[in-house]
């Protein structure tokens, strides 16, 4: 999500760095990166000077040209300016009461993913509780009330559909009495689209509008179109009064000009953001929270509620009690990775933890695929011995063998995975009784760790013993540890 703006926002930010004491002229050349950074992910060039005309007055006044570190103090402007320009945000849907029947209308271009949309809205409404209720109201694509249908199927929500008539104003308010019937307090209704805006379109939406009263109005528009997002939603604000927007397929190649314009631009809100493909990818939109995603600094909010919401609670509980008495596996460790499949992709894991997403780029130069290196890591630690897993440096030359020939690897993989996931064990055994805050401060540490290292592993750190070896003495203490290890063997073959 916004890589390119993020890359090349850091990059603008970084440029700060290492300049001594900063003048007016650096400072300068610096923000005109950070500008040029907002055009090139499409932004519209009037919220670029506005946005720039506020950091520029702040960033270049005696409080932070003073400063020790001045660069911390322009990301922060930055912040709260990128803030500024995407909210406030009302998270509320403005329902009725449970007994009554409250409406939201979705509208939107064709091929903006509303239909889906409508399917990601219903399953979050029914998650809080409500009864929601489809209606097929883009009666132009006989498909899209197909898929209204298997989408509603899969949720356990009805859809209202009536192939017959061809008025989709008929349509919703023969919707709006059946609701009643069926036990249903929200109607969610999927509008007609089309390639381009048009007047028969806008006059339809504006019908259905006036008769139906909806209390909610959301326009869904692909942020992948950029400007062209900005101006539909003007375009669809001036018809209908739009009450906000649901930016979908943020999880593509999206540059960031229409999170970072529509609000700027037509005043009205992003109200949620679609993050995926599944039916529960769709988030409330903070402008807090995606500021810092766009800064590097990710997003633990998000991950934590997402992680109360997907991830098993008794596993996790069961996870922590080990952690606590100082023992986490390699089989401990894959179920951690299980735990952190139900949100989707690891990359869209680690943009949410700060520091990882530079590992996840750093992962992409190097052709790594995430989600690949975890499926393989899995397989290597299914081809162990329950032994084996529970203590994996008893894992000699042939046990490597007979591992790596199970696991369809190298040799070498299965010395590299237990030589990254001791100090990670040992890392994560020291977090078992830490606070939140702590375990956010160890888990910063180990992403420097691995930043630093060429290999993107965990190194076990080195402990001096203040004085360095003679070889003799080198030679006698490996001589005592096999001596030790003989003593280990003999006592394992008697029990």
């Amino acid at each position: 999500m916004f890589e390119s703006l993020q890359e090349s926002l850091s990059s603008a930010i970084r440029s700060f760095r290492g300049l001594g004491k900063l003048t007016e002229s650096n400072m300068r050349a610096g923000l005109k990166l950070v500008q040029q950074s907002l055009l090139e992910a499409d932004v519209s060039v009037s919220v670029v000077n506005g946005f720039m005309d506020k950091v520029t007055e702040q960033a270049l006044g005696e409080s932070v040209m003073k400063r020790l570190d001045p660069t911390e103090q322009v990301v922060k402007i930055v912040h709260e300016e990128l803030i500024n320009l995407m909210g406030p945000v009302d998270h509320s849907l403005h329902l009725k009461g449970p007994k009554e029947v409250s409406i939201l209308m979705l509208c939107g271009l064709q091929g903006s993913g509303k239909t889906t949309t409508c399917g990601k809205l219903g399953q979050l409404l029914k998650t809080r509780g409500l009864r929601p209720m489809f209606v097929a109201a883009d009666l132009q694509r006989p498909a899209a009330i197909d898929q209204l249908e298997v989408l509603g199927n899969s949720l356990g929500i009805p859809v209202y559909v009536d192939r017959e008539n061809k008025d989709p104003v008929a349509v919703c308010q023969a919707a709006a009495k059946a609701a009643a019937v069926k036990d249903v307090n929200v109607l969610i209704l999927d509008t007609a689209g089309r390639l381009h805006v048009d007047q028969e379109l806008m006059d339809q939406l504006t019908r259905i509008e006036m008769k139906l009263e909806p209390d909610q109005v959301y326009f869904v528009v692909d942020s992948m179109t950029g400007q062209d997002a900005v101006h539909s939603s003007e375009a669809f604000n001036k018809a209908l009064e739009l009450d906000g927007v649901i930016l979908t397929k943020l999880d593509g190649d999206a540059r960031g000009g229409a999170a970072l314009s529509v609000k700027n631009v037509t005043g009205v809100p992003i109200k949620f953001i679609g993050t995926g493909e599944t039916l529960d990818a769709l988030e409330e939109f903070h402008p807090d929270r995606m500021a810092g995603r766009i800064l590097g600094m990710g997003d633990m909010l998000t991950f934590i509620e997402q992680a109360q919401q997907k991830f098993d609670q008794e596993e996790m509980a069961k996870a922590q009690a080990k952690l606590e008495k100082g023992i986490f596996t390699l089989d401990d460790f894959r179920n951690q990775m299980g735990q952190m499949k139900r949100l989707g992709s690891i990359s869209k894991f680690m943009s949410f933890i700060p520091g990882m997403g530079q590992i996840s780029k750093m992962m992409g130069e190097m052709n790594v695929d995430a989600d690949d290196e975890m499926k393989r890591v899995g397989g290597i630690i299914d081809s162990m011995t329950l032994e084996e897993r529970r203590d994996p440096t008893i894992i000699n030359t042939s046990r490597r063998r007979r591992i790596a020939a199970g696991a369809g690897v190298a040799p070498h993989q299965i010395s590299e995975l237990i030589k990254s996931f001791l100090p990670m064990a040992d890392m994560m055994k020291s977090m078992g009784s830490m606070n939140m805050r702590d375990r956010m401060k160890a888990m910063q540490g180990l992403t420097q760790k691995v930043q630093q290292n060429p290999t993107g592993t965990i190194q076990s750190t080195k402990v001096g013993t203040g004085k360095r070896l003679t070889p003799k003495e080198r030679a006698a203490a490996k001589k005592d540890r096999e001596k030790e290890k003989r003593k280990r063997d003999r006592d394992k073959k008697k029990k």
